[in-house]
């Protein structure tokens, strides 16, 4: 019986997986809106919604 392969980023340890975000740059919130204020995120399967309030505050929900 063929044994499949993991992917590499489902193999990757916690301490690896937060090495990797510390190399890079964090994302502006006005890269991801696009100028709007509603961006929808597809992540397993599901939608997110990223929303700007009018105080300037993040919103994840989905």
């Amino acid at each position: 019986m063929r044994n499949p392969q993991p992917h590499p980023a489902a193999a990757a340890r916690p301490a690896d997986r937060a090495a990797d975000a510390a190399r890079r740059p964090p994302l502006a919130s006005e890269e991801l809106l696009r100028g709007g204020r509603l961006v929808e995120i597809a992540h397993n399967g599901e939608i997110y919604r990223l929303q700007a309030t009018r105080l300037g505050k993040l919103i994840l929900t989905k």
